[in-house]
């Protein structure tokens, strides 16, 4: 009796302790669900490649973090893979609250047999809390970690929800993520254009992307389609002809790169994945795997002219580098960049990173204060070596290019065309230094300058980006500009987060004067300015179509060329990371050869429209020689803007006399009196 009784109270203290290890459970179950319900909805934010888009909607290039993710709503999957992958992945899906008791226990027994954690039950929820918040290291405390996270995930999401990030989170081998990358890596096509061979044969990668993907091993990876397809056979998911000719679909494989398919202009990439990070306030880490779509301001055939045109001017023989942008002077918005000859090689941004000098092309920003404080096209300054007293004491004595003067005053025009370094001096000391600086400002020039007479000369360090700005001004008629690569970003969820606004390009430049300044700068082309030189543009002038106003500059280590024409500013540099001096005088016409072939090709399609004047400007056929206006007995012609009021009065005399083939005034009117009458009637009444 007293072993009945003994045996009894051993029983009820079994019973009691087993109620409570439930009761326990039941406890710590219900603590973790409402710690879960506590702790809200995990955050679902994962990594998704950004795309850029160019000016006309075309994708030019991804971003992507540490792995290649595209996102694609579950409507835009295809019934049949949702139904392949439930079938081999988690049949009950749809039936359990994240966990599958009957798989666990059977995974449970199984591993405790082995002393390992190798059987797995986990489900699609699990898998999915998984790819989102954890390793996949096989260890008990990330296990009971992704059971906390299921939990959270189906408490506040829909099975629908939690399906869909399934799909786009679960990795398929070859650092792709997700059944849209898989299907553009594998097969180079989306999601929703999947044949039923190649939807078997990608639901079957996830279970081993290493062991069954078909690039590894495709007699594996077929093996293993083909019991996937006489599953959903059976399962009455496909039909009995589906089923027949999907096994026996011959499938190809393509491989497609993933990241920066269309890898178009790597530098503009890069400028624009700083901007978006400096415009959303956000790293740029958080850009590239945010899963944006930013639609850009990059032309595709201006880019591709741009790079055309550099491989044609410059030989592969070559090392010098080069730097070119192109903008649209309306809004400032970039059409093409080239920071390097190869961006594998250097990513550094030659148009953006680098300050170097800029030479003549500098030059516009002192002849607009020069403007300002009345000169004209036709104003007159001596072209001679020059030493000019310094302030301190200090002499400095500029020289022109190869040491070629007039040896007599020039006319403003031609200074420009002849690029004259001494009539520049002269009114950079005439006008004030800084007076050059404050006006450089105006035109968006940041850099620190010097405030030295050579600044005149462009010895201020500045970036292309800087002076593509300033020129852009000038093409404008006179408005400020931002040059910009974005125009706008959308998030994930399809939302608008920013919209470049145009509608604060305020005047500051005075039109009629950033007019008149264009029309000199055509003067760089145009051969009727010859003087004690060619024009510097002469070398180009015969392969441009249609009028441009440019600006050539070197310096021993630099070349640049600058021109515009309405639609569109254009600037290249070519030089050497490491300052040496060009010395080759094939690669000292590198930059106008690229600039003259860019523009010649992006403006073949374009209408050709002229720069428009303001009112309140009178133009006057002027005598380059003399600055006088232009009478028909001159050597050369050019019509020139001023300023109502500004123009030349009197007429070229100097010229009258030339050609009479020795004959006297008398003579020539007697034997030519009536042309002589009409070309002088032109002269002053036409």
């Amino acid at each position: 009796m007293g072993k009945s009784f003994l045996s009894k109270k051993v029983s009820a203290l079994l019973v009691k302790l087993a109620l409570s290890i439930v009761a326990i459970g039941i406890i710590f179950v219900a603590g973790i669900y409402v710690v879960a319900y506590l702790m809200g909805p995990p955050n679902l934010t994962n990594e998704q490649n950004t795309i850029y888009y160019s000016d006309s909607g075309d994708v030019i290039g991804e971003e992507h973090g540490l792995e290649n993710r595209y996102w694609v709503g579950l409507e835009k999957i295809p019934a049949e893979l949702i139904d392949a992958t439930l079938l081999t992945e988690d049949q009950r899906f749809f039936k359990h609250h994240g966990f599958d008791i009957k798989r666990i226990f059977g995974a449970i027994i199984s591993d405790i047999k082995t002393f390992s954690l190798k059987e797995g039950a986990s489900t699609l929820t699990q898998q999915y809390a998984r790819n989102l918040f954890l390793s996949h290291e096989k260890t008990w405390n990330r296990k009971l970690k992704e059971a906390f996270y299921a939990i959270r995930l189906e408490l506040f999401y829909s099975k629908e929800e939690i399906l869909e990030g399934y799909l786009n989170t679960v990795y398929y081998g070859h650092g792709a993520y997700g059944i849209e990358t898989a299907s553009k890596y594998f097969f180079n096509k989306s999601a929703d254009s999947l044949t039923l061979a190649e939807i078997a044969m990608l639901v079957g990668v996830p279970k081993g992307p290493t062991y069954y993907s078909p690039l590894n091993d495709e007699e594996r990876a077929t093996n293993r389609q083909q019991q996937i397809l006489s599953a959903m056979f059976h399962e009455n998911i496909i039909s009995e002809e589906e089923y027949y000719l999907a096994k026996r679909e011959n499938l190809e494989y393509t491989k497609t790169r993933l990241a920066n398919q269309n890898n178009i202009g790597p530098y503009f990439q890069d400028t624009v994945l700083n901007e978006a990070a400096n415009l959303l306030q956000i790293d740029m880490e958080s850009i590239r795997s945010g899963g944006y779509q930013i639609h850009t301001t990059l032309h595709i055939d201006a880019q591709q002219a741009l790079e055309e045109s550099i491989a044609t001017a410059i030989p592969d023989s070559s090392d010098i580098e080069v730097g070119s942008l192109a903008i649209d002077p309306t809004t400032g918005a970039i059409r093409a960049m080239v920071g390097g000859r190869d961006y594998e090689k250097s990513p550094f941004n030659r148009t953006i990173q680098a300050r170097r000098m800029p030479g003549s092309t500098f030059k516009p920003f002192l002849y607009y204060a020069a403007l300002q404080h009345g000169y004209t096209a036709s104003t007159m300054l001596m072209s001679k070596p020059t030493a000019f007293e310094l302030e301190d004491g200090n002499v400095y004595q500029p020289s022109n290019f190869n040491d070629y003067y007039a040896y007599e005053p020039i006319t403003l025009a031609q200074a420009i065309a002849l690029s004259d370094n001494v009539y520049a001096v002269r009114t950079n000391m005439y006008i004030g230094t800084n007076t050059l600086i404050d006006t450089a400002k105006q035109f968006g020039i940041h850099s620190d300058l010097p405030n030295v007479p050579s600044l005149a000369l462009g010895t201020g360090a500045v970036t292309m980006k800087e002076m593509i700005t300033g020129y852009g001004m000038l093409a404008n008629g006179g408005k400020q500009i931002n040059s910009y690569t974005i125009e706008k970003i959308v998030d994930r969820e399809g939302n608008t987060i920013y919209e470049r606004d145009h509608s604060n390009n305020k005047l500051v430049l005075d039109p009629k004067k950033a007019f008149i300044l264009t029309q000199l700068l055509t003067g760089t082309f145009d051969q009727e300015l010859n003087g004690y030189t060619a024009v510097t543009g002469s070398s180009i002038s015969d392969h441009l179509t249609r009028t441009y106003a440019g600006k050539t500059g070197s310096t021993n280590p630099d070349s640049w060329m600058i021109g515009y024409s309405p639609n569109l500013v254009a600037g290249v540099w070519t030089g050497y990371d490491d300052n040496r001096s060009i010395d080759n005088p094939q690669e000292r016409a590198y930059s106008k050869k690229v600039w003259a072939g860019f523009m010649e090709e992006v403006h073949k399609e374009m209408p050709e429209e002229h720069f428009d004047a303001p009112a309140g400007l009178v133009a006057v056929p002027v005598d380059p020689e003399t600055g006088l206006r232009a009478t028909p007995y001159c050597d050369a012609s050019t019509v020139m803007f001023f300023e109502k009021g500004t123009e030349p009065e009197n007429h070229c005399l100097e010229h009258f006399h030339e050609g009479d083939d020795g004959l006297g005034e008398e003579e020539v009117e007697e034997s030519d009196d009536k042309g002589v009458f009409e070309k002088w009637f032109e002269v002053f009444f036409d």
